[in-house]
């Protein structure tokens, strides 16, 4: 039997049916901790009422008999849950007290959850009672009364950030030798096309990008992969000066990969991890501005990050919606200066640039994204990282016919307290879209911006 803590149903309302087979208690101070948290347009606020929801469908019509007895958590009536626990769901209908250590008065909730935790194993000797909650602190205490507690891991997309999907991969040294027989090769629209029997490597995915590092320098992306075949395209250099993009050339083999999926018309999302300085927002832009401007391909660029500040909160800020963004996207203008300079001193050349570019680049706050649609435009989302997979679910299905969606981020540098490597909402983006054919990612692992920063990043 798994004891709820109140933090869990406000992080995840749908843990009541996550737990399988087995059975969910809900103290009664938890569901006045609900009741508490539930006024307020915050996401945690929506979650205690969908949590509430949920209890009160589950409760509907039953005596109370049966609420002693239980109730089937396989009784619903909705259709988000696509899957069947077979658990009961237990309200506290009676008074469960025992004595705590003088250290510790039953008078927060935490401390109540806790007494109550302890009388279901002096009552249910036979059940093993677990607590579940978020909270760190409550998790120490509860071991410490030597009660058996565990964090909620059913949000967790991997076991660790390691597993990650990188979307590069290096192909085997014999991979000419063992193909050679096989081999078929073909030219359409300027692009070299090679198919081969099985996969080149072990697990295969779509716009997957491989190379072979040896003296030819051989790199590709995959364009389709089944039991019986694999084709692949050889990618464009976009290190070569005669390949760049918006003046902007590939420093390493990940950067001119990522470039390959920003330019490719035929990938609808691409996901950019890396540190600092490796380029992710330079290259995002430079092909937005591209196929914006210069190929007419997408209307505008959209811009738009999440507002989580570094340090201490700066307060309200005065102006338009794009006026009080602008702070936030520091790290998109500084780039954005980097793309308009020209070659000449004019000043009115490059004033004329600048206008040119900004009345295509449009700003926009994550607050009001809810109910709109981009049609035939270039969004970029940055500071992914930052996101639940909720939230990132609510903007990437705001793209429209036309659209593409660049999600950049560093799993390594999140801000919000709630959110981890394993359970950010691009690290879930990243792993569910590696399988869909309008799908790429590209892991940068090198830093551009400078030695210094470079340094700073390896020793601090």
């Amino acid at each position: 039997m798994f004891v709820l803590d109140t933090n869990v149903l406000m992080h995840d309302p749908t843990a009541l049916f996550r737990f399988q087979e087995h059975d969910i208690f809900i103290p009664m101070v938890v569901l006045e901790e609900l009741d508490a948290g539930k006024k307020g347009q915050s996401e945690v606020a929506r979650n205690a009422r969908q949590a509430s929801r949920f209890i009160d469908d589950l409760i509907d019509d039953k005596d109370s008999r049966s609420i002693e007895n239980g109730l089937a958590l396989n009784d619903i009536k909705f259709a988000e849950v696509d899957f069947k626990p077979q658990g009961r769901l237990y309200l506290q209908t009676q008074i469960l007290s025992n004595r705590l250590p003088a250290g510790l008065p039953g008078k927060n909730a935490d401390n109540t959850i806790l007494e109550t935790t302890l009388s279901l194993q002096s009552n249910k000797t036979d059940t093993i009672i677990t607590l579940v909650s978020k909270d760190i602190n409550l998790r120490i205490k509860a071991r410490v009364l030597g009660i058996h507690t565990e964090d909620y891991y059913n949000d967790k997309v991997l076991d660790d950030a390691n597993l990650l999907y990188s979307g590069v991969h290096a192909l085997p040294k014999d991979f000419w030798e063992k193909n050679s027989d096989s081999l078929e090769s073909w030219q359409k629209d300027l692009h070299t096309y090679y198919r081969i029997k099985g996969k080149p490597i072990e697990v295969c995915y779509p716009n997957q990008c491989l190379y072979k590092d040896d003296d030819e320098a051989f790199e590709a992306l995959v364009r389709h992969s089944d039991e019986h075949s694999t084709t692949l395209v050889v990618a464009t250099n976009h290190r070569r000066e005669s390949n760049n993009v918006w003046g902007i050339t590939a420093r390493n083999r990940e950067q001119s990969f990522a470039l390959n999926l920003l330019m490719d018309p035929d990938v609808d999302l691409v996901t950019l991890l890396g540190a600092a300085g490796t380029g992710k927002t330079l290259l995002a832009l430079a092909a937005g501005l591209q196929q914006t401007i210069e190929d007419k391909r997408y209307r505008e660029i959209i811009l738009t990050r999440v507002t989580i500040p570094l340090g201490e909160d700066i307060g309200f800020l005065p102006g338009t919606e794009e006026e009080k963004m602008a702070p936030w996207m520091g790290a998109l203008l500084d780039n954005l200066e980097v793309l308009t300079s020209t070659e000449t001193n004019s000043d009115w050349a490059r004033e004329a640039t600048a206008d040119l570019v900004n009345k295509r680049i449009k700003i926009r706050s994550l607050n009001f994204m809810r109910g709109r649609t981009f049609i035939n435009r270039y969004v970029i989302i940055d500071e992914a990282q930052n996101l639940t997979s909720k939230q990132m679910k609510t903007l990437i299905t705001r793209a429209g016919p036309g659209s593409k969606v660049v999600c950049l981020g560093n799993i390594a540098q999140i801000d919000t307290p709630y959110l981890t490597e394993t359970t950010s909402g691009l690290t879930f983006v990243v792993d569910r879209f590696k399988g869909w054919q309008h799908s790429g990612h590209v892991t940068l692992k090198r830093g551009e911006r400078s030695r210094l920063a470079d340094f700073a990043s390896d020793i601090l």
